[in-house]
Formats: C-alpha cells, structure tokens, sequence
C-alpha cells in the first residue's frame, strides 16, 4: 500500500499545512475528477493516515517498560504549551475531494463508491481526534481563507461521534467491494470494523465515563458494535491457524503478503521498489527506540495451556524466567523471546536470549521483528502493517454483548473460545466463567466483578498487544491508574549467578550488586543496586523481597482524569481564542 500513497502527487497536486489555505491544484478540477481513474489516483493519497511499522505504542501503556520518561504522567512535567497533534491536514484534503468529486462525469454507483471511501477516512480520521480531545469543530467542506468556521468553537463530542457513524454508514453501503484480497483496500468489511471500534468505544465510554451522563444511551452504541461486528464475522473471514499453534500468531505481523484470511486491512511494502521500513530496529536497538519490554505485572495474566490462571499457581510470585514460560497461552513465546527462541544470523539458526542492555525487565518484545539479523540496523524491513483484523472483530462483538449482558456461551465459543483455542489453550472454550480471576481483578481492574468482562479484557489485552488499541481501552474503561504501575521484571532467585535464559546450555546474565564485578566472557551484567558509583539512583533495583527485578523504581507516574483526553495546544488557543481548554488543563 505504501508504494502507491504518494502517486496523486504525479498529477502535480500540492496542498499546505494550514488550517486556513484550500488546496491548490495545479491542473484543472475537471482533469481531476473527470474519470473514475482520477477518482481513484486521489483517493489513493489518503492512505497515508494509516500508521506504518514504524509506530511503537508503549509511551501510556498498561503493560511497557520504556526508557524514557513519559511526561504525560510525570506530575506538573506536561502542559499545553507542550502539546500537538491540532493537525487538520488530512481532513481539509478529504473534503476538497468529497466537495468537488461530486461534479465527476462518472455513473452514481462509482461516484459514491468513492466517496464512501473518502467518507471513511473523514471518520477514521475524526475518530482519532476524538479519542484524544473529546469535543472538537465538526468541518465536512474545505475552508477559504476568510471562513468564519476557522474560528469556531468546539461541537459536542455527542455530535462528532454521531457524525462519524453516519459517515461510516454511508461508506458500508455505498463502497462496492465486500473484501479485499490484497487486505489494502477500503471495503464495505474495513468500514464495518471501524464501526464496531467506533461504537464499542462510544457504548462503554458512556457505561464508564459516568461524568459524560450518557449512560442511558450506551447499550444502543454497543448494539451498534456488535452489529457491525456480526456484518464483518458473516463476511467470509476466518481466525489463522495454517503454521500450527506455535506460529500462526506471529505469522500475522511477520508476513510479506498480508494473510487474507484474517487481516481484513494492512500497510504493505515491497523491497524490490524499495519501499520499505525499520520496523525490526523499534525492538533491538538500544538506541533506535524507547527499548519499549513487557512488565511481568503483565506477562502473569497469560494464561496456562489448560485455561487455568497462572497465577493459581503457588509459588508464581518466585517462579525462574525458564519455569514461568512453560505450558502457557502460544502467544507469550510469539510475543517475547522465551526459551528455545532463536533468530537467523549470516544464513545460520542461533539460539538467542533476551537483550537485557535493550530489555530491561527481561520481557524482551519480539511479536513484530523479521527473525534475521540482517534486519535489524537498516531501513530493509518489508513485512506488512496490520491496521484491521478479524481477530479485534471477534473482540469487539464479545465485549459489545457482555456489556450489554447478552452474551451467549455459543457467542463466547465463537468468539473468545477461538481465540484461546488457537493459542493452544484448551480449557474454557465453550462456555463463559463463572469465576472472577482475583489476581486480573486486583492487578488491572478492580471496579470489575463480571467473569466474563474480566477474562474479555484479559483476552483482549493479549490477542492486541502493542497493536495501539491499549489507551483507547483505558480511556474507555476509565482505568487510567493502571498506567502508574510499577514496572517489574524477572524474579532473581540469587544475585552473583550467571543463568541461561534460554537453556542452550550457556549463561547470558548475570545480576549483582557489585559495581565492579568479575566478569565472566559473553555474560551480561546487569547491577542491580541503588546507587551508582557517581551517586545517581540506579534505573534497575531489586524490590523490597530482594529478588523481583525492578525498573525506573524511582520514576513516580502519577495519575489524574484529566489526562484522559489531550490538552489543546495553547498556541492553536491563541490563533483561534474561540477553543475552550479541556478540564483540569
């Protein structure tokens, strides 16, 4: 998909970066819209507002370690003057073309084939400002430099969120194709997903974010949700499962060529254009990226192969790295390096443990990285981005129905049991629980009693991990406290030990205290004292037990609501004084 995003600009067009400039053509609109071939070509340029491979999305999340600060948490470090993302780029050039196309000298059903898709990009776009700012200027038409709505206040989030369900509606009934076999497309099936992320944010928004006063209205949203979601789950597409319980999983993200059956929607590259990314170096350079790892907080909610929780187990709290990994849920050991992973390197399979000098908890992410090395340190990467999966539809519906109490244990079967059910577990898959899990419960969702929304979340939070979906969860669920949790890592059963993470029969870490240790040959160090030889605080300390591995111990994260939505950017509040600031900024 990527290599054919810029080719509008071979028609010579060129649009500004204000707010208050139209685009400028430098053919005639006639030129443009005259075919359905010009249709097309524009409509084409609006494929850059999907995310590439690139995107890394721990910075606010429930489950990452990074290292590097997160402002956004840091008590008085955030403020509007910092802020951005008032970007209005994409929209001005959605509405250039939905205004003007309707001239086209095309027949009705190809006019609105296309405006359907432009339609959908207004909302996908419309969306994303919404869940960052909340009330933003509804604009359906491009702006001349002296339109008064430049100026104009902010609608109610109650009318955007309307206004993208009515675009979105109008794209799944007027875009003509159901699916796409190259998954790069907007279809009537892409647009059916959007809505069920659309609506299942808008139905729980109103459930939890009491404060809106919304809440009567939020079954019909979730209705909405689950309706979308069953148009998607009657279309033909199908959860993978064609390289076994141990890859399927990963396949999805490490896959040249989309895999259709599942992958409803993606980014795709092509190396021999030379159309490609540095998706590999986001998870194994030390420098390149935050060095984003999993928190073990998180790593316990992976279930074992038998559904039972693993933290069930009785000594869970001390279990060694090795120990833990073992007859677990498929997806932890294609999701982080665990024992028995191993990478390609000059054309030979090399037993490979976790980085510590990236991954600092010892949780070492791997779930999106191209097996050999030769991809990590330059831009060759060519594996395609997934933006939509039938994975998240299933997600979608299940979640829907429980909030509304509807769910069925065929529903559940179907939905969460399959899921499960490709990830190896065989536990549980036909029937919904009748038990809260205490450790999910206490750990991430306190305020949640119901079985079988605990065990959706949990479901959803594996299936989607690092996928960018996580803070939209917060937000929704208004469980933002879940992001001040400390970041723990590996349990240490003794400090001056080298163990072999990945029992190849050769040691790879070592923990110790010493600021000077005898270092064995090929052995990572990693000190885990409080002070450093200069004084400063150590970043990697041990908890009060003396064994939990602990990071950024001394970062404090601190929580308040008003960080549920965006500031608005003081200097976007100075060129238009008419934009109120959001509560508490």
């Amino acid at each position: 998909m990527k290599y054919i995003l810029y080719i509008i600009a071979c028609l010579g067009l060129c649009w500004s970066c204000d707010m208050n400039e139209n685009p400028k053509a430098q053919i005639s609109i006639e030129s443009l819209f005259g075919s359905e071939t010009g249709l097309k070509m524009y409509t084409n340029s609006f494929y850059d507002a999907f995310p590439s491979s690139t995107v890394v999305y721990p910075a606010s999340s429930p489950y990452t370690a990074t290292n590097t600060q997160n402002l956004y948490l840091i008590e008085g470090a955030y403020s509007p003057e910092m802020a951005g993302g008032w970007l209005w780029t994409q929209l001005r050039n959605i509405n250039y073309f939905i205004v003007n196309s309707q001239q086209a000298d095309v027949s009705p059903d190809i006019l609105n084939n296309y405006q359907g898709i432009a339609r959908f990009f207004r909302a996908y776009f419309y969306f994303n400002m919404m869940a960052s700012f909340g009330d933003l200027p509804w604009i359906n038409s491009p702006m001349d430099v002296d339109d008064p709505a430049l100026y104009a206040k902010r609608d109610p989030r109650t009318l955007i969120v309307d206004s993208i369900k009515a675009d979105l509606d109008f794209a799944i009934g007027n875009i003509k194709e159901l699916k796409s076999s190259g998954c790069n497309e907007i279809t009537k099936c892409v647009a059916a997903t959007l809505k069920s992320r659309v609506c299942l944010y808008e139905g729980t928004f109103r459930k939890y974010r009491t404060e809106a006063g919304l809440g009567s209205s939020a079954n019909e949203w979730l209705q909405e949700a689950a309706d979308a979601a069953r148009f998607v789950m009657d279309a033909g597409y199908s959860l993978y499962t064609g390289s076994g319980t141990e890859k399927s999983y990963r396949q999805l993200f490490i896959s040249k060529v989309p895999v259709s059956t599942e992958i409803i929607c993606a980014v795709t590259y092509n190396g021999d254009l030379g159309v490609v990314h540095g998706g590999n170096r986001n998870w194994t350079s030390t420098t390149f990226s935050s060095s984003p790892c999993l928190i073990r907080s998180f790593i316990n909610t992976y279930l074992m192969k038998d559904g039972t929780p693993f933290t069930d187990k009785e000594n869970y709290q001390s279990m060694f790295f090795s120990e833990e990994c073992k007859n677990r849920d498929a997806r932890l050991s294609q999701t982080i390096r665990t024992p028995g992973f191993t990478r390609i390197d000059a054309g030979q399979e090399v037993a490979t443990a976790p980085n510590y000098a990236y991954a600092s908890t010892g949780y070492h992410i791997y779930k999106f990285t191209l097996d050999d090395t030769q991809y990590d340190n330059v831009d060759v990467c060519d594996n395609n981005s997934v933006v939509f999966r039938f994975a998240e539809v299933l997600l979608n519906y299940a979640e829907a129905k429980a909030e509304m109490g509807t769910l069925t244990d065929d529903e559940w079967s179907v939905t969460i049991g399959a899921l499960r059910s490709r990830a190896g577990i065989t536990g549980g898959l036909t029937a919904k629980p009748t038990k809260a899990d205490p450790y999910l419960q206490k750990t991430y969702f306190p305020d949640i009693s119901d079985p079988t929304i605990l065990e959706i979340r949990r479901e959803r939070w594996i299936e989607l991990v690092l996928e960018g979906l996580e803070w939209n969860d917060i937000c929704r669920w208004k469980v933002g406290k879940v992001c001040t949790r400390t970041w723990d890592g590996v349990y240490i059963p003794k400090l001056d030990v080298p163990y072999d993470m990945n029992e190849d029969g050769k040691p790879d870490v070592c923990f110790t205290q010493k600021l000077d240790p005898d270092k064995i040959a090929d052995v990572y160090y990693v000190y885990v004292g409080k002070t450093l030889a200069s004084g400063a605080n150590s970043n990697t300390q041990l908890d009060s037990d003396g064994h939990t591995l602990l990071y950024m111990k001394d970062q404090k994260r601190t929580w308040h609501d008003k960080l549920y939505f965006n500031p608005i950017p003081a200097n976007d509040r100075v060129l238009n004084p008419n934009l109120d600031q959001n509560p508490g900024w």
